[in-house]
C-alpha cells in the first residue's frame, strides 16, 4: 500500500533525541517506528502497552531484573510450584 498520508507531532527536543538514538541502535528509522505503532494501535484498537506508572514495588522488580537478580525457571509448571507450591497442577484441555 502507497504511504501518502502524513503525522505530525511536537515533542521536547531531548526525548526525541533519546529515541532516535536508541531507533537508530535497533535499526529503524522514526518513520518506521511510528508506522509499527500506528499498526499496533488499528489491529488491537488499543494503544499496545501499558500507560500505567508503575508502583514502588513494580519498580524496584524491573530494577533487581535488569541487574539478572531473578531466578530463572527450566519450565512454567516450575514458575508456579515455586510460587503456588508442590500441590499445584495445570489444568487440563477437556
Amino acid at each position: 500500500m502507497t504511504k501518502t498520508a502524513t503525522v505530525r507531532a511536537r515533542i521536547e527536543p531531548s526525548v526525541k533525541e533519546k529515541a532516535e538514538a536508541i531507533l537508530r541502535k535497533i535499526g529503524i528509522t522514526p518513520s518506521e517506528a511510528i508506522s509499527v505503532f500506528y499498526h499496533r494501535v488499528a489491529a488491537d484498537k488499543a494503544i499496545p502497552f501499558s500507560l500505567q506508572v508503575p508502583n514502588a514495588k513494580t519498580r524496584a522488580a524491573l530494577r533487581s531484573a535488569e541487574r539478572g537478580d531473578g531466578r530463572a525457571y527450566r519450565s512454567v509448571n516450575e514458575l508456579f510450584e515455586s510460587t503456588l507450591g508442590k500441590k499445584w497442577h495445570a489444568k487440563r484441555p477437556r
